[in-house]
């Protein structure tokens, strides 16, 4: 048996190296009855051990440890120079079967050879020899308590994401960086202009193979960064993958998994590497060898959009010893940068905006969560509902609600609207199903502050649903606005107890859909259910404080100057809005415009109170102001989502003149020459939650340069674009050309095609730009291989008879259109 395995030339003891790839090959097994040749010598303890430890032998010896273990066994003399050479040339190039060939040799050498490598082992103090012991006890028990804490969070998750197919929920999107509304805009905004979809042309990665190489040449990821917007799912995945992790289904030469997430870290100033792995894993007996890189151990930090501290990569102290003790923000910082742990893979996750903190070249895996499709939506209603007539009409209220079926593809949200929309059909007709964003959120809330109150067996009266609202609510909405103005997302409970939260009844049955709580072996936070809840509770104090504040609520400072009545500290509100570039207080202003509503006021009468119709009045007339006058001059500079959010502002309240008026003229055909400064407002507010623009966008003879200007960052994700009859010289040509070359653009189709009788001797005229300026950024896309798979085509008016034009490549005549195809860039994984 020797013979077969040995070669007759030497070869030095190789270097272990990493396999690039993330499933282990099974260690080659030596039969050591047949090596030792049966009887009593193979029941010896000694080859017991040895057979008990061979795979941890195989694949934990490295080298230098293999050099220091034939040493050992010369001086015992148990091998020749001859064994020690054909030990050396081992077979092959790696150390696991040079491994194997000692293990051979010392099996024939029984009771004595295994005896002494044995003993070498346990009085060795080096990594590979402690692996060798305890690796496989420690993995075991790791995986153990990793599985329980998963069951016991998935009782008190009552919104975590639903579980639909593992082709929709257990994919991730390959992505090569983030777009400028992902860096800037608030999450929802982010749906609403994007209309709920992602980036389409996105390369799948199936969640098990996050860490692995892309292809045979590459190696695995060192950093890898996922994000997604709040409630899209990320926490939910990084339970999944731990979860496979744990079953052996994902990442088979990974030895440890150690998820983190970024609100533990919140209660620790200092502390080192090792002494965090010890808080959150105290069962680890030997964290230093979890983090040696003597095994591949993989550190997943959850949610950095937690993170109280900021990330400075240009002003963070270096650190490199594990057992060092640095401020928290210093730690991850190390980490992400390589020089703590570097032999440690990590995964981070963060909704967009702070994931732009971390610099570019140091990720090197950038990935995104895809939220639901209509079908997912439309498979979770009737997963959720045994009821087929209630998921039937919550789909068609959803149908005929564009904003909330687009809003349902954040699955966190899509459960809110379920729940919330099956509760009120069991009380009254779908005539009475919310309208608005903010009527749906205030039953939500209305709901959940019923439930669970004693009621005994007559139903409660109006003073206690009242009571409980005030009790509840009033104290979770004080925490929701103070901790949305300072970006906090998560609370400890002495936070809780500082805004005059009842801990106890905030985590009743009652209120656990409101404020979730999670452990962890470190730390016990609190948060709400999703950052519309957050949002929407910090809207309703803001809304019942102001009536009666004297300062600036806005303001951290005791001392602001007077600010009097609601009227004021609502323009204040919207003031600070416009203000922030990056939307933060969009959707707050939303709320807030809505609670003005008297039907979004209605369920929680008892905690905002009754206003007026004065006020809803005064408040239609301000946000419009805002807007720009309605009979102005056409275009300006191009519409921000600022402006925008000011159109889904008056959409909340109800007062929606001016955009029915836009819609209908958007319908009809007839926007020509009305487009003001407000009516361009109010056309790209339809842009993104108008059905008829979802399929295909008409702006047909309404177009000139001023408007396209105008229009243009709402233009990129308008997917067909019809622009007949606008006779477009060069100026806007440029324009379009560069929408189709921005990163955002989700254009696919673009037709012009002049049809009035009088636009026959132009039809040439618009050749030039549209061969020229147009295609060359377009076809620059495809060059690049950045437009989407399965893109549309670019549609042109067809050439005057007699005229030849020649365009940048091959075209295909349909119907007397000229067309050009995009050809599919990006392969299906």
């Amino acid at each position: 048996m020797l013979q077969s395995v040995l070669l007759s030339h030497t070869r030095p003891i190789h270097t272990r190296r990493r396999l690039p790839h993330c499933s282990a090959s099974p260690p080659v097994q030596v039969n050591l009855e047949l090596a030792c040749g049966g009887g009593a010598a193979s029941t010896c303890p000694g080859s017991v051990w040895v057979h008990q430890h061979q795979q941890q032998l195989q694949r934990f010896t490295t080298a230098s440890f293999l050099r220091r273990m034939l040493s050992h066994l010369r001086v015992q003399e148990l091998l020749s120079v001859v064994d020690e050479m054909r030990v050396e040339d081992g077979g092959g190039r790696q150390v696991e079967e040079q491994v194997m060939t000692l293990l051979s040799l010392l099996a024939s050498r029984a009771p004595h050879g295994p005896d002494a490598l044995q003993a070498f082992v346990e009085n060795s103090d080096s990594h590979e020899a402690r692996l060798i012991l305890t690796h496989d006890h420690m993995v075991k028990e790791h995986q153990t308590v990793l599985l329980q804490r998963l069951a016991s969070s998935r009782d008190r998750m009552c919104n975590a994401p639903p579980s639909l197919s593992s082709a929709s929920r257990g994919l991730l999107l390959l992505v090569d960086g983030l777009s400028n509304l992902q860096q800037k805009e608030h999450d929802l905004m982010q749906v609403n202009a994007a209309r709920g979809g992602g980036r389409s042309h996105l390369r799948p990665l199936a969640l098990a193979r996050l860490m692995e190489p892309l292809t045979r040449v590459s190696s695995s990821p060192r950093v890898s960064l996922t994000v997604g917007v709040a409630g899209i799912g990320k926490t939910a995945l990084v339970r999944q993958f731990v979860a496979q992790w744990c079953l052996r289904k994902a990442c088979g030469d990974v030895s440890f998994v150690l998820p983190l997430s970024f609100w533990e870290l919140n209660s620790l100033e200092k502390v080192s590497a090792e002494r965090l792995v010890r808080l959150a894993f105290p069962h680890l007996s030997d964290p230093a060898l979890v983090l040696s890189g003597a095994c591949r151990t993989l550190l997943i930090f959850d949610g950095l959009d937690e993170f109280r501290c900021r990330l400075d990569f240009s002003d963070a102290s270096t650190c490199s010893d594990p057992r060092k003790e640095v401020s928290v923000e210093d730690l991850v910082t190390n980490i992400i940068r390589g020089n703590l742990l570097p032999d440690v893979s990590v995964w981070l996750t963060s909704r967009s905006a702070h994931a732009a903190l971390i610099p570019v070249g140091l990720v090197d895996r950038l990935t995104e969560v895809p939220g639901f499709t209509p079908q997912d939506v439309h498979t979770f209603l009737h997963h959720r509902l045994p009821e087929r007539d209630a998921a039937a009409q919550i789909w068609a209220h959803l149908e005929s609600h564009k904003f909330l079926m687009v809003m349902s593809y954040i699955p966190c949200v899509c459960q809110i609207v379920t729940e919330t929309l099956r509760f009120l059909l069991q009380k009254g007709p779908p005539d009475s199903l919310p309208r608005t964003c903010t009527e749906l959120y205030a039953h939500f809330c209305a709901m959940n502050a019923e439930a669970g109150e004693p009621r005994g067996r007559e139903p409660m009266r109006t003073e206690q649903v009242q009571a409980s609202h005030r009790k509840l609510l009033g104290p979770l909405g004080r925490l929701a606005f103070y901790g949305l103005i300072k970006h906090r997302y998560t609370f400890s409970e002495q936070d809780l107890r500082a805004h005059g939260v009842d801990v106890p009844s905030a985590q009743g049955s009652h209120g656990a859909a409101l404020l979730v709580r999670e452990e962890s072996a470190v730390f016990v936070a609190y948060r709400f259910a999703h950052l519309t809840v957050q949002e929407f509770l910090a809207a309703t104090f803001y809304h019942v404080a102001s009536k009666r504040a004297i300062f600036d609520l806005f303001s951290e400072s005791a001392v602001s100057w007077p600010k009097l009545g609601f009227q004021n500290h609502f323009r204040n509100a919207l003031q600070r809005s416009q203000q922030d570039d990056g939307g933060h207080l969009d959707v707050l202003v939303r709320f807030l415009a809505g609670l003005l509503s008297p039907s979004a006021a209605k369920p929680l009468a008892a905690l905002v109170g009754k206003d007026d119709c004065s006020q809803q009045v005064w408040a239609g007339g301000f946000l419009q102001s805002l807007l720009g006058p309605t009979g102005g001059s056409e275009g300006g500079a191009a519409v921000s989502l600022r402006e925008v959010n000011l159109a889904y502002c008056l959409q909340e309240l109800k007062h929606t003149e001016l955009l029915w008026k836009v819609e209908e003229a958007l319908r009809s055909g007839s926007l020509a020459g009305t487009l003001s400064r407000s009516h361009c407002v109010a056309l790209a507010y339809l842009l993104q939650v108008s059905p008829e623009c979802r399929q295909e966008t008409n702006l047909s003879d309404c177009l000139n340069y001023s408007t396209v200007k105008c229009l243009l960052p709402q233009l990129l994700y308008c997917s067909h674009l019809r622009l007949e009859n606008n006779h477009f010289k060069d100026n806007v040509m440029e324009l379009l050309g560069s929408l189709l070359s921005a990163k955002d653009c989700q254009v696919q189709k673009i037709r012009e095609h002049p049809c009035s009788p009088w636009s026959c001797s132009l039809r040439i005229h618009p050749c030039g730009p549209w061969s020229s300026t147009l295609m060359a950024h377009f076809h620059c896309r495809v060059r690049n291989g950045s437009d989407r798979k399965g893109a549309g085509r670019i549609a042109f008016p067809p050439p005057k008879v007699g005229v030849t034009r020649t365009l940048p490549y091959p075209t295909r005549h349909h119907s007397g259109d000229c067309s050009v195809a995009v050809p599919k860039t990006v392969p299906d994984a």
